[in-house]
């Protein structure tokens, strides 16, 4: 027996379990090699735009205060906007997560008596009261702005015809969310968005196109901005903070509307000119560094875990040899029990909280019991080793993350561990 078998067996993992995800691994060997590629593009691009801009050792300098002058804050939004090809970039720690990057942007360009439209299908859990679809206090709905939706086609396409008629002389802003959320549908490729993008600026030129890049990051050569959407958002603590961002999001596009959500952020008057760091420039700065190659391993780890339960017979989104588009890996267990084991094994596998069992609760911003493992060193960190889904049909387990492919690979051997020892799952 290797030691490396021998370590797998001393931290929970049977000798079945351990030759069970050999075999799947060595098969995605020439799979992974393609992931290399794209992580060494993105590694070149990113450094490529440290190097224009003139990062220092001053950058990481923290500022108090009003944060006037913040010659790291300034520098990396500037280093933001030229790795994604965009004219301004709002990358900031007063942003708490994803939904609030995503409200900050709308409640900036959206005014009332506009109309919101999202032509992709319903919003992810938390959006739904930034919007106003659950009424909520301060919603959009309060202030005057109305919202239509427009469905996937059954193969998860989008519907043109519908979205076409959809398409008001109020419709202010388009929202495109890349990621599946707590859906079993599959995540837009890039090249998607791009059409789509294309046919609704094709019948008005003058509409928002806003993409929600939550977890999309560095999947692919390119994103979202290079393919016509006038701003894109995402959290620091998922892809693009490298597991170092401790808080954060961002916003890029074209400079009237970061400049419009900038004024949404702080107040009008001084939008982008304030807003102190606080000494989380070195670790934006760094982990922005490593975003893709740490995105590189979650999708390793993502792949993994698609061939691994596809291959148990549970239905996977994406399915085990699809192309990626984010780092989200969905597997139906069908069950509530397996939905718990599987996160019990996520969880067991967390250099953080490893002797924790999580449980379901009831979630701000969730309509039912929410189940989350998130062994962190940043909390609620979804770029780190994670998986959380809500505790209703059809029993879905939604799987991210892992700031290392080792990490990711033990993460799933641990969760096959406890449906089997819960007696889920037979390999026999």
């Amino acid at each position: 027996m290797s030691i490396r078998k021998a370590l797998y067996g001393k931290m929970g993992i049977r000798e079945d379990v351990y030759e069970f995800g050999r075999q799947v691994e060595e098969s995605l060997a020439r799979r992974f090699q393609k992931l290399d590629a794209v992580a060494e593009y993105n590694q070149l691009k990113v450094i490529h735009a440290m190097q224009k801009n003139r990062v220092s050792e001053s950058c990481f300098y923290p500022s108090t205060g009003y944060g006037y002058n913040d010659l790291g804050r300034d520098t990396l939004e500037q280093v933001y906007a030229d790795t994604f090809h965009t004219e301004a970039g709002l990358v900031r720690p007063q942003i708490t997560c994803g939904t609030h990057a995503l409200a900050v942007a709308l409640f900036g360009n959206l005014r009332p008596g506009d109309e919101l439209l999202s032509p992709v299908g319903k919003p992810y859990d938390t959006m739904e009261e930034v919007i106003g679809i659950r009424p909520s206090r301060g919603s959009l709905a309060e202030y005057g702005v109305t919202y239509s939706q427009v469905e996937l086609l059954e193969d998860g396409t989008f519907d043109y015809a519908s979205i076409e008629k959809a398409i008001t002389p109020k419709t202010k802003m388009v929202t495109i969310q890349r990621s599946k959320g707590y859906l079993t549908r599959p995540s837009f490729s890039v090249k998607q968005i791009g059409e789509l993008i294309t046919f609704i600026k094709n019948i008005r030129s003058d509409i928002i196109c806003m993409v929600d890049n939550c977890y999309g990051e560095f999947v692919d050569t390119i994103e979202p901005t290079d393919v016509g959407a006038d701003l894109m958002v995402g959290s620091l603590i998922k892809n693009p903070g490298g597991g170092l961002a401790p808080i954060g999001g961002y916003i890029v596009g074209k400079e009237e509307y970061v400049e419009n959500a900038s004024y949404r952020m702080t107040s009008p008057g001084l939008g982008k000119e304030v807003g102190a760091t606080l000494g989380v420039n070195g670790s934006f700065f760094q982990g922005f560094f490593l975003a893709p190659t740490v995105t590189r391993s979650a999708l390793k780890s993502a792949i993994f875990a698609a061939n691994v339960y596809e291959k148990l017979g549970f239905a996977v989104v994406p399915d085990g040899r699809e192309p990626r588009q984010d780092i989200i890996q969905a597997v139906t267990l069908g069950t509530p029990e397996g939905v718990v084991a599987f996160c019990k094994g996520i969880q067991h596998a967390a250099p953080v909280d490893s002797y924790v069992d999580p449980e379901p609760w009831d979630m701000p911003g969730y309509d039912s019991q929410v189940i989350m493992a998130a062994g962190a060193f940043v909390q609620g960190s979804s770029i780190e080793l994670s998986a959380d889904g809500p505790m209703k049909e059809p029993y879905a387990v939604y799987f991210q993350g892992g700031l290392t492919w080792e990490h990711g690979k033990f993460g799933i051997l641990k969760s096959l561990q406890e449906m089997v020892d819960a007696g889920l799952v037979s390999l026999s």
